[in-house]
Formats: C-alpha cells, structure tokens, sequence
C-alpha cells in the first residue's frame, strides 16, 4: 500500500515536473506585468525607475540597444531653459553628472579647471544645487544602465513593435503587444516612450503629423513661416540655388525645392529637420579622422561653398563644449548638419525605410565633414583649423564613434481632447492639471529650402520665441481620448500643436513626463481606473512628494 502510494506520489511529481517544463518552453515568449514601456530613451528609462519605486512590476521593451536616446546621443549641451523647473529624477539625472564630475579620474583629457563651465543659459556646473548640466556621451549612457542595475529592472533590447498586427485590444484597452521576434507583453497599463509614437498609433489613436495651419488653433507661429529669421540659419546673402549660377535652365543644385514654400500661416506635411548631435574633440590623443562616406558626392554641399566663398564665418559657432576637450556639435548656420527636407517621411515609415532615411543622414553629415576637411573650395584659413577636429575616439565606439540615435526632433504628435498649444506655452491660458513644467524657447529647425521670388535660395521654418515664464504641461495631453485607449499614457508624443512642441520637446521635460506617466500608471492600477479617470488631486500630491516642480 505504502508502496503504491509512493509510486503515484512520484508519478504526480514527475507529471508535475514535465508539465512545467513544458509551460515554460510554450510561453517562453510570454511576458507579463503591471506597466509594459514600450522605449529605450530617456524619458522611458525614468518611467520605469519610478513604476519600480511605487512597487509595480515593469518590464521596458526596447527597440534600442543603447539607452537613453538623444541624452546619451550626443546631446550633452542640455537644454535647460529655467533649471528651477527640473525637479524629480530628472534633477537626479544631473544630480548624478554632478557626482560623476567629481571624481578625479572623470577629467582624463582636461582638467577640471580648464573647462569652462560654460552651459545653455546657467553654469555647466552647479555646485550649490549639486547637479551639473553638461556632459558626455558615455557618461549619461552608464547613469541610465545604472538606474536599470539599480532597480532590477526588466529590460529586453533591440526588440520592435510589431506595427502591423502587434497590438491585441479588448474594445478600448490594451491587453499586449507583440514584436516582431514573436514576444508578447501582457501589461494592465502600457507607456510610449518612443520619439516617433509607434505604439500610439498602433493602438489606434488619433495623431498629426506635420505643421497645423494657424487657423486650427488660433496660433501666430505655426504653419509655414516665410520670411521669419528668428536665429542664424538663414541666407544672409544672395546665394544662386541653379548649378550654373543665375541660369534656371541648368537645374538646381543639391537641397533646393522647386515647389513653392506656401502661403505664411498655412498648414503643410513638412517637419523640422533632423541631424546627428556629434561629439567631436581637438585632442590629438582622442581624435579620429573624418572619414569619408561611401556614396560620398561634394555636389551636395555647392551651396555651402557658395556661402563659404561669400564670407560667411560661423562655421565653428555651435561646437559647444562638454568635459574633456569635447562637443555637443549642432546645427548652425544656412547650410549645416540639418539635413532639410530628408525626413517627411520618417513618421510614418517603416522600419526599413526609416533605416535608409537615417543611413541618408548619415552619409549626408559624415560627408559634410568629409567637405569640410578636404574640398578645395573651403576656405584655407576655415579648412585649417577645422582640420584641428575630428570624432572623439572613446564615444560610441562599436559604431565608428559615430552617435547611435539620430535627434529625431519631432514625429507624430497625438490629437487628445486636449491639446498644448503656443496659448499654453507663452502663458496667454491658464494649463489645467499641470504635472511638469516646461520653460525652454518654442523651438523650430527649418523645414524646406526653396527659391525665392527674387531667385536666390533661402530658407524656411526657423522659430525661436521664448515664453515669458515656465509653463505646466497639462496631464490631460498624456492621455488619449478614453473612447480610443484607456490605458495608454503616452510623455514624449504627447498631445501638441507644432510649434508649442517646439519648447517641450526637450530631453529634460521628457524625463519629467515619463516620470509622470509612470506615476499616473501606478494609480490607475491600485484604484481599478482608466488613465483618463485618475485624480489629479492624488497624482499631483504624489509628484510633489517626489519632488517635481509643478507651477513657479
């Protein structure tokens, strides 16, 4: 008897056992928790450090292998606008460059009395607030891998959404996601972090792309902006855009639209421009050359030649200093590291396409670079001191020391019942529901290059208009429409008019708005809500205690 017993005692073990084992090799592929982030960029790295703190499981799937998109891309020379404003794990971010800087042994190619100190309107280095604002690209990489190590936080690389079919939906909520190597991701709230807004629209939620006429808003700023010169990235001088110079018949040289602009005001397709945010160095020691691009053509750069040969000297203007005989180089000028006019399709791309329009960048500022150290037609006095640069050979080095995120400035946008416009942003109306704050200029590349009537070049759809004091950024534009997603909270495509994008598109208020989301997400899960019902009165009780900076 005691036999027998122990014979099926074993046998429903050994059943057991086999049953797991085969569980577990059906739903290898199945992953569950309370908050899915879909990014690998700053403002999804902070999201998930703050579900972790209010005890929510959290996994971040990542299309990136790098974390920390354009704030460990190159983009060192934050744009702070009113540091006062960056409260939360965002100030914790620089909070930590600071530390880092501290270190005798951070300053291997300069010593810290050397550097300038200078930052984007404040001191690179704060010691009374102990946070420093200024940084490398490597440096910013391992806080963010630090922050993941930290919190044990669930991260799975290189995996992307499968935009097709990749969403499964139960009416108006998100039940997973699904990528294209056949992992799905089960989550009671889920947030997109990307800078292109992939799982919003996948999830069937309203969005723009593009600029809005004016008359959709009641805006001044939006739409196309003929004849507005609000920084330096213009045609100072009569530049011919025809291969022969004054013969129209000869065609147009590299860059140059021959559609018209559009009338001021009017709404268009057209986005801003994108670059690569380079780091480059003067240090012979941690120097490597330009190289020269395959696909390389000089054509492309006649009318930077033209503006060379006609005085213009700003060319070194925005190799703006980081630690260690480094830059955060960026477009400046008529004609510079904007590739204008290469990205309209990017939003809406798909994935291959998006890789070629990025390899087009690439090839496009790599032989930029190329032009300028060896065309004959710069200048001997440009060429030779900036022969003087070159990439920093210790950033980005498993990719040629080349930046790994292209600054995608501006994507899809979403529509939401509310909407942040120029009104919100330049304080002409009051922000309900405020869960971070923004203060930097209303920011806007050019978006085409076309012919004047006067035929001579020029450009189009450079903005700068600064806010008369910081602005909250309402909750309400995080959320979609509740009749489209529920559970959907969405920090960096957030629900924006172009132009009022143009301020809050800063890597700075994307980790505030992660952090936010984050937050929000953990209440709609404890109190059984839609993101759309959540109390802001609880939320923003919440976010004060985390220390973030919610009116000034």
């Amino acid at each position: 008897m005691i036999r027998n017993l122990l014979f099926f005692l074993f046998l429903y073990v050994a059943i057991i056992i086999a049953s797991a084992g085969c569980t577990s090799a059906t739903n290898k592929n199945q992953h569950q928790a309370d908050i899915i982030i879909y990014g690998g960029n700053s403002a999804a790295i902070v999201a998930a450090v703050r579900s972790a703190m209010m005890g929510k499981s959290v996994i971040v799937v990542s299309p990136d292998t790098h974390l920390g998109g354009l704030s460990s891309g190159g983009l060192g020379y934050t744009d702070t606008g009113d540091k006062e404003v960056i409260g939360g794990l965002a100030r914790d971010f620089y909070h930590r460059v600071f530390l880092h800087y501290q270190q005798e042994d951070a300053w291997k190619w300069q010593k810290k009395d050397e550097y300038g100190n200078k930052g984007q309107g404040t001191p690179a280095i704060d010691g009374n607030e102990r946070t420093m604002w200024i940084f490398e690209p490597h440096v910013a990489e391992k806080i963010f891998e630090d922050y993941v190590r930290e919190n044990n936080i669930t991260l799975l690389r290189d995996e992307w959404l499968d935009r097709e079919a990749g969403v499964t939906r139960d009416g108006n909520r998100i039940l997973s996601i699904k990528t294209l190597s056949g992992k799905a991701f089960h989550g009671k709230v889920f947030i997109d972090a990307t800078y292109e807004g992939d799982l919003m629209a996948a999830a069937g939620v309203s969005y723009h792309v593009g600029r809005e006429g004016n008359e959709v808003y009641g805006e001044k700023w939006n739409g196309v902006q003929t004849g507005v010169f609000h920084h330096r990235h213009h045609f100072k001088f009569d530049i011919s855009p025809y291969k022969v110079i004054a013969d129209p018949s000869s065609g147009l040289v590299a860059g140059v639209s021959a559609d018209p602009p559009g009338e001021r005001g009017q709404g268009d397709n057209k986005i801003q421009a994108y670059c690569f945010r380079m780091c480059l160095t003067d240090n012979p020691d941690n120097r490597a050359p330009f190289p020269k691009p395959k696909g390389y053509d000089p054509g492309q750069y006649e009318l930077l030649a033209r503006v060379l040969e006609a005085g213009w000297d700003e060319l070194f203007y925005k190799f703006d200093p980081v630690p260690n005989r480094k830059t955060d180089t960026n477009n400046h000028g008529p004609f510079s590291t904007d590739y204008i006019g290469g990205n309209y399709d990017y939003p809406e791309a798909s994935y291959e396409r998006r890789q070629e329009i990025i390899k087009a960048h690439e090839i496009y500022q790599k032989g930029l670079m190329y032009f300028l150290s060896t065309d004959s037609r710069v200048p001997p006095a440009i060429q030779s001191e900036f022969n003087k640069w070159g990439l920093a050979a210790d950033e980005f080095t498993d990719n040629g020391n080349w930046p790994h995120q292209l600054y995608i400035r501006e994507a899809r946008r979403m529509i939401s019942d509310y909407v942040m416009t120029e009104h919100e942003t330049l304080g002409l109306r009051a922000v309900p529901e405020p869960i971070g704050m923004g203060s930097y200029v209303l920011d806007s590349h050019n978006a085409q290059r076309y012919i004047t009537s006067s035929g001579y070049v020029q450009n189009e759809g450079d903005i700068g208009v600064k806010p008369p004091k910081p602005y909250g950024v309402s909750y309400r534009a995080l959320v979609p429409r509740e009749e489209q997603c529920n559970n959907l909270l969405v920090p960096v495509c957030i629900s924006s008019s172009h132009i009022a994008y143009g301020s809050i598109r800063m890597e700075p208020v994307f980790m505030i708005l992660g952090e936010s989301a984050a937050t929000a997400a953990a209440i709609a899960i404890d109190d059984q809500v839609s993101v759309q019902r959540v109390r802001y009165e609880k939320l923003s009780s919440l976010l004060l205690a985390q220390r973030q900076r919610l009116e000034k």
